[in-house]
């Protein structure tokens, strides 16, 4: 009896030991962009990686080569197959994924869209870490290159791709904007063109708008690469004093428009918060210190208390940051 006792004992020993050793294993997060050589994302990664420094968790970045609809789905799939514990994605669809991000879930896998959400599919993800309020995004951007052109003029918006949630979701919020307050009654969006988050092909279609819009008073990119471009193109033309340029951007990127005169001003938030306020949140989760549901209040290091919303959206910031020579200077990102 002693000696049947004496084993049972060290049998559940070894499983309590391999049960703390299991709680223990730091938390493996996956940050997959929607492509590579995007200068954006490369802020949210270094946001994720000293969140991970700090936590312990164990961190990796993976992207595909362009931003179509279905470039990450063979990434996922991967990170599922290595077993990872959180996906943090920027979706290049709202619904691509939807079924390799379900398969995911059912082996365990939280799934985080990071800087866009799914709309209409949120059902599929885990949780959103928004910079914003989108619903903000759209008018800022209108009232931004309003401001600069009397409220008057042939406009055009200069996307990424067709397919992008966050720029569709941003884009149908311009137009609503245009038409509905009378305050932007004599600014004509003339077109919408989609620059792939590709340099070259945004320089390209911004000539082109240029070319075929002789009377175009001011252009919208909401995407870090294609308002780079589209200031770029405007740069070479020397048409700064005639077609305005706003957009969504980095202050590193845009800093020489700005102080050249170029660009006026332009908008974004801090990507970094983004990688950081998430990796406090899926280790959190995945460790059982932050339940992921409305109402939630948990602390972020560096960003104070921040709170989970309606349908586990999460924000690092209220508005949108307004950039210009007056504190530009004050940004390095």
């Amino acid at each position: 009896m002693l000696r049947r006792n004496l084993m049972l004992a060290v049998a559940l020993g070894a499983t309590l030991l391999s049960g703390a050793a299991y709680a223990a294993d730091p938390v493996s997060i996956v940050y997959i962009p929607k492509n590579t050589g995007n200068p954006y994302f490369d802020s949210i990664i270094k946001g994720f990686e000293d969140g991970c420094k700090t936590l312990g968790c164990e961190f990796t970045t993976v992207a595909p080569a362009s931003a179509e609809a279905t470039s990450q789905i063979p990434f996922v799939t991967a990170q599922i197959q290595r077993g990872v514990n959180v996906v943090a994605i920027s979706p290049n669809s709202p619904d691509a994924l939807n079924q390799v991000f379900d398969r995911a879930r059912a082996k365990g896998t939280i799934i985080l869209s990071v800087n866009s959400d799914m709309p209409g599919n949120e059902t599929h993800r885990d949780a959103a870490i928004l910079p914003v309020d989108f619903t903000k995004t759209g008018p800022s951007q209108v009232e931004l290159l309003g401001k600069q052109i009397g409220y008057e003029g042939e406009i055009a918006i200069l996307s990424a791709t067709t397919d992008a949630p966050d720029q569709n979701v941003w884009i149908a919020a311009m137009k609503e904007t245009l038409e509905k307050d009378p305050k932007y009654a004599k600014m004509k969006l003339v077109t919408i063109a989609y620059g792939d988050d590709d340099p070259q092909k945004s320089t390209t279609e911004t000539e082109a708008l240029l070319a075929n819009y002789p009377n175009l008073k001011g252009i919208i990119s909401p995407t870090t690469v294609g308002v780079a471009a589209a200031a770029q193109v405007v740069e070479t033309a020397k048409k700064a004093d005639k077609v305005k340029v706003v957009g969504l951007g980095t202050p590193n990127q845009m800093r020489r428009f700005i102080e050249n005169g170029t660009v006026e001003a332009f908008q974004l938030w801090s990507p970094y918060n983004q990688g950081l306020l998430a990796a406090n949140f899926a280790v959190g989760v995945k460790n059982g210190t932050i339940k992921n549901e409305a109402g939630t209040v948990f602390e972020v290091p560096g960003l104070g208390k921040v709170t989970v919303e309606k349908d586990s959206v999460i924000k690092t910031q209220a508005d949108l940051t307004t950039f210009d020579k007056t504190n530009i200077a004050d940004f390095n990102f």
